[in-house]
């Protein structure tokens, strides 16, 4: 398509598609992703905007005996609750206080998740376990780690979220499914010397990619969306 062309009705369908039915998966299937693929899809989500183009992103693609080296390390630890005490966040993903309607959204997607699995309120073990199978990446074949370069500021993380929402975008064009992990934070040091990285990058995320498990019940979760209406103003005269 022509940059100055307006896209064809198929062609605006399949964006909204791409968006509408992007969902974080947590089972994916064993097919294996070409590596020619994922490079495609991040040289397309590299199109991402940044402020003057400083294109702050980093990203550490693992797969095979990497991938499962790095979760039996974060495994380890977290099955272990003395040494899981030592490991916590090097930044503040949610607020330290929460409000309506933030806290209750959390909740009931977690509650809608774990319903969906069986998993009672008071089955901490079943929750434990659960969240646990972030650290395999929930089964999916490639496991991606995101690292920024500490000198950049809070502009620079807003850059780096529609870097994410383009690369998981670009990855529904294909066929795949994705998981954005926060969860892997706590273990920063641990993934820092696993990846040898820098002291001057600083971990932001990780996610799964690959094949969704449509017969997976957890992948049935749909989760709410406020209308339009809700959070938006319209401001004319």
């Amino acid at each position: 398509m022509n940059l100055f062309d307006s896209p064809s009705a198929e062609a605006s369908a399949a964006v909204d598609a791409a968006i509408a039915t992007r969902r974080s998966m947590r089972a994916f299937l064993p097919t294996p992703v070409p590596r020619e693929l994922i490079e495609q899809i991040l040289q397309v989500a590299a199109r991402a905007p940044s402020g003057t183009n400083t294109q702050p992103w980093q990203v550490h693609v693992l797969s095979g005996a990497a991938k499962t080296r790095l979760s039996d390390r974060i495994m380890a630890v977290y099955e272990n609750p003395v040494e899981l005490a030592t490991h916590s966040e090097e930044y503040a993903y949610y607020p330290q206080q929460w409000t309506s309607p933030y806290i209750d959204r959390r909740r009931k997607v977690g509650w809608d998740l774990y319903g969906l699995l069986g998993l009672a309120k008071t089955d901490r073990a079943g929750m434990h376990a659960q969240h646990g199978r972030n650290y395999r990446f929930f089964d999916a074949p490639v496991g991606l780690m995101f690292t920024i370069d500490r000198v950049m500021q809070q502009g620079s993380w807003l850059d780096y979220g529609m870097f994410l929402q383009s690369l998981m975008i670009a990855a529904r064009g294909h066929g795949l499914h994705t998981c954005p992990q926060a969860a892997f934070t706590q273990f920063h040091r641990l993934i820092a010397e696993e990846l040898q990285l820098a002291p001057t990058q600083m971990l932001v995320c990780g996610m799964a990619l690959g094949y969704a498990d449509p017969s997976a019940v957890e992948n049935s979760l749909q989760t709410e969306r406020a209308p339009v209406q809700e959070f938006t103003r319209f401001l004319e005269d």
